[in-house]
């Protein structure tokens, strides 16, 4: 791959957002490899850092949904204050926070954050794909007591799509597709900063 971002000042970061499963770790780790420049800072590990290292079950079961969300939206600001050269790596509820019947709503205040900072790419997949990914992966905990995961996946599609700069549908592409149409969306923004 050319290097798309050779000679380029990084004055924004760069930001995956998507559902769980839908490859956001491996593909940041994958642009880190191989464009050094980047700060890599995924949100899942700073979050347990700032809990003193607690598994994210422990984080939700201890605090609650509720306050996961207060914890994350610190986090996203610590981390939107990179002024460029961050590759961001969300946790699949970045967008969301949670009204006062604990239903999910759209999160303005991370979002917002995000946005100062960053480009936003949204990956893109099918919410049946996701859930076989994740499986019953025990470093997952359930989202809802009441909803199902398609469920929430498709209520949170639309969270994704309106805090993205850029989707990209992933469907059955290799990751090194996705990867160069995510650089090459990246740069075009960079020039025109």
């Amino acid at each position: 791959m050319d290097d798309l971002l050779a000679d380029l000042p990084l004055k924004l970061n760069l930001v995956l957002i998507g559902g769980r499963g839908s490859g956001k770790s491996s593909i940041a780790r994958r642009i880190y490899r191989e464009y050094g420049e980047f700060e890599h800072l995924s949100l899942d590990t700073l979050i347990r850092y700032e809990a003193g290292g607690a598994p994210i079950p422990e984080i939700v079961e201890e605090r609650g949904w509720r306050g996961f969300r207060e914890l994350e939206f610190d986090v996203v600001q610590k981390a939107a204050a990179f002024e460029g050269g961050a590759l961001i790596d969300c946790g699949g509820g970045v967008v969301v926070d949670l009204d006062e019947r604990g239903d999910e709503i759209f999160s303005e205040r991370k979002v917002k954050a995000l946005r100062s900072t960053g480009v936003i790419f949204y990956l893109q997949r099918e919410a049946k794909y996701l859930l076989e990914r994740i499986g019953h992966d025990p470093n997952r905990p359930p989202l809802s007591d009441e909803r199902g995961f398609l469920e929430i996946m498709k209520r949170r599609d639309p969270f994704y799509r309106r805090a993205a700069h850029f989707t990209i549908e992933c469907g059955a592409r290799k990751k090194r597709e996705i990867i160069e149409e995510i650089l090459g969306l990246y740069r075009k923004r960079l020039l025109s900063a």
